[in-house]
């Protein structure tokens, strides 16, 4: 006689139920790890626009240093065009930013920032260098030096949260996850001498 087996304890239903189960925990797994890729893509973007921030603070002090350099004339329309063109590759450079989709070209354009940061500055350090007893020089330069100091911080914390944002699409299952989601790798903030350079501001 044969044994009539309850539904429930027959092979193919177990075996139908595992296999569920371990669809659901990939299904879960899959969306754990996207979501958590989207929440670390949001703090490099995040700390991007800090960096664009204190840069931009560097930026706002420029006008105070012009003004306190206006007493020197002789070199000034050669000074002030020099500055004008850095200016307009600083302006340029921060609509591409604000413009670009992804973290390598906003890299990038704080990058063109910067350096059109350092020409304004070194303009300046070139054409008015008899400035040491000037009060308001000095106290400019240490505003630029805790800017400098500001600017590096926020590199700093760009890239290490570029890096654990980046580790998490290197790693298994997080690079099939992002292969998929169509995450890509951030880039870092590169040790370029001409756009990371502090300026010097030594009269």
């Amino acid at each position: 006689m044969i044994e009539n087996k309850p539904f429930y304890k027959r092979g193919w239903f177990i075996t139908l139920v595992v296999v569920g189960v371990v669809l659901i925990g990939m299904i879960g797994g899959f969306i754990k790890s996207s979501n958590s890729m989207s929440t670390s893509e949001q703090g490099v973007e995040e700390q991007l626009a800090q960096v664009q921030t204190v840069l931009q603070r560097r930026a706002d002090l420029i006008p105070n240093l012009m003004n306190a350099v206006k007493g020197q004339q002789k070199q000034e329309k050669q000074v002030y065009g020099d500055i004008s063109k850095a200016r307009t590759e600083y302006y340029n450079s921060k609509s591409k930013y604000n413009n670009a989709n992804n973290s390598s070209d906003k890299v990038n354009a704080l990058s063109g920032q910067d350096r059109a940061l350092n020409v304004m500055v070194g303009s300046i350090r070139e054409a008015y260098p008899k400035l040491e007893s000037n009060s308001n020089m000095q106290t400019l330069m240490v505003q630029l030096e805790g800017s400098e100091n500001r600017i590096s911080v926020e590199r700093n914390r760009y890239n290490k949260t570029a890096r654990e944002y980046n580790n998490k699409l290197v790693k298994f299952p997080g690079s099939l996850v992002a292969s998929i989601t169509n995450h890509k790798k951030a880039n870092y903030f590169q040790a370029d001498e001409s756009a990371q350079k502090a300026p010097s501001v030594n009269f």
